[in-house]
């Protein structure tokens, strides 16, 4: 049985987050979630595409472009790249951006907190 969540499929506006952060950041990573269902019930985004637009999303991205920047200047970059998409009806953006680096990081202190059989 499929979720809201897996019946929603890759729309245009998705699509074009996906090719532009893929242009700009070259991601080893990248994971967009749709979540604009959960959403669909609020007035303002039933006028948008009539309660079924693309208005919110969970982006993961991981780049080494974002080596050297707070989490500030990371989500700055991302916004810049979507403005259009900002200014056509793309309503949220939950951001989680991190390097390389820090994914293994993060990779390595999840595997020291398995414990071992």
């Amino acid at each position: 049985m499929a979720t809201q969540a897996q019946k929603v499929s890759s729309g245009p506006v998705e699509q074009s987050i996906r090719s532009k952060l893929t242009a700009l950041l070259s991601p080893t990573a990248l994971d967009i979630q749709n979540d604009s269902w959960k959403h669909r019930h609020h007035a303002p985004m039933r006028e948008i595409g009539g309660g079924d637009g693309e208005t919110h999303f969970a982006v993961q991205v991981v780049s080494p472009e974002f080596e050297g920047k707070n989490t500030m200047a990371r989500h700055r970059m991302i916004y810049a790249a979507l403005s259009e998409e900002m200014q056509e009806g793309l309503h949220a953006l939950s951001l989680t951006t991190r390097t390389p680096k820090e994914m293994e990081k993060l990779a390595a202190q999840a595997e020291a907190e398995v414990p071992a059989a």
